[in-house]
């Protein structure tokens, strides 16, 4: 995947799933200057934007969505934002552009951004080993087999020690229970978090979608001895604009949060509301939490667009994001990762098993992707209709 400044990239958010369609990361200054305002760059018709905006209510009034706001912009601005639908079904609101949504498994890109800035600080080194910032990552084991009766299992010793980079790459050994029916045994036999468990191969050696950026937040504490949420607002939200962004929702702004969805017999049920946190209170999670908008998000795609900038705020240098934008797993086969969950029982990434390209910042792939030749999205796909056998049981988000 390379990333073309004059490329365009898209960004949609789901109501029902609360993901954002797009995908982008970053290193900050800390000149706290004046917010970059966004520009309206005229590169749509007026006719291609009435067939965007046609796509979106067509999908509300197919049910795909109860609400929708998209966002794409290039590496100059905005190209064209909408809303269509609903932000909440049961009090008839109206989808505002602004809405904001818990933006899940596309907190991922922030975090590693937020390595690549340390990385450039010469704070940490790719190939550093985990164990070098965290404890309990220094005799790492690997299932070497599975009893699916009893969830019984032997190790081995791992081949190699896990890396930052294996973290980046989703190649760490870690994976998901959602997406992988041995961890899914597992967390339930042992009731452990996924990264606490044995390695499901040895690092480096296979792709696997998987809590490896909840490790990589840890990483950031404890080089930066700040918690995410402040860490995030004080390198990457505050000097790019994006002023909705945390892990919390003050307030104030939570009527703008798009209620949740799941789908029940292939029709959609809104969720009761669930208490949104006010303050940003840790634990924070480095693979999901935040709340955001199109339109944040949009800024920090135009900062990757831009070689790392956007107006006065320095992120990254061009040659990181380059580097983000390149194959870092070699001929590793992105396979296609089967999802347990009620919600979602297709599998994603939704592209063919033979691709064999990512970048440190990839994240969430799923079956209704939008992409550009600027960047690939991380996303969840809708919610299916009819649940699988076996499954987890679906949540409120079908981007988890």
């Amino acid at each position: 995947m390379r990333l073309h400044k004059t490329a365009i990239i898209s960004a949609a958010f789901v109501a029902f799933t609360g993901s954002l369609l797009s995908s982008g990361l970053a290193q900050t200054s800390t000149q706290r200057s004046r917010p970059p305002e966004r520009t309206e760059v005229k590169r749509f018709s007026d006719s291609g934007k009435a067939a965007l905006s046609l796509q979106l209510s067509n999908a509300v009034s197919r049910g795909d969505t109860p609400g929708v706001v998209a966002l794409v912009v290039g590496a100059n601005g905005v190209l064209y934002e909408a809303a269509a639908g609903k932000l909440g079904v049961a009090h008839d609101v109206a989808m505002p552009v602004n809405a904001i949504f818990s933006i899940a498994s596309m907190t991922k890109p922030v975090t590693s951004v937020a390595i690549m800035m340390l990385f450039e600080e010469g704070k940490l080194k790719l190939d550093d080993p985990v164990s070098k910032y965290l404890t309990g990552f220094d005799n790492l084991q690997v299932i070497a087999k599975f009893n699916e009766k009893d969830a019984t299992y032997e190790t081995r010793p791992a081949k190699r020690p896990m890396t930052i980079r294996h973290l980046l790459t989703h190649t760490s050994g870690i994976a998901y229970a959602f997406s992988n029916p041995i961890v899914y045994r597992l967390s339930e036999a042992t009731k452990k978090e996924e990264w606490e468990l044995p390695l499901v191969n040895d690092p480096g050696d296979k792709w696997n979608y998987g809590p490896s950026t909840l490790v990589l937040g840890k990483i950031v504490e404890k080089i930066t001895a700040e918690p995410l949420e402040e860490y995030f607002q004080q390198r990457i939200f505050v000097p790019l604009g994006m002023v909705d962004t945390s892990y919390a929702v003050p307030p104030a702004k939570q009527s703008r949060v798009a209620t949740k969805h799941v789908r029940v017999n292939g029709l959609l049920e809104e969720q009761p509301p669930r208490p949104i946190p006010a303050v940003p209170t840790p634990p924070f999670r480095g693979d999901g939490g935040l709340y955001s908008t199109a339109q944040d998000y949009g800024k920090f795609m135009e900062m990757l667009l831009n070689g790392g900038h956007l107006g006065p705020a320095k992120i990254l240098s061009e040659s990181s994001v380059k580097m983000m934008g390149e194959n870092n797993i070699g001929s590793i086969f992105v396979e296609l990762q089967p999802t347990l969950t009620n919600c979602s029982p297709n599998r994603f990434p939704s592209e063919p098993a033979t691709i064999n390209s990512a970048s440190v910042f990839r994240s969430r792939q799923a079956t209704r992707n939008t992409q550009s030749s600027a960047a690939r999205a991380a996303s969840a796909g809708p919610a299916s209709t009819t649940p699988s056998s076996g499954s987890i049981p679906c949540s409120t988000s079908a981007a988890s």
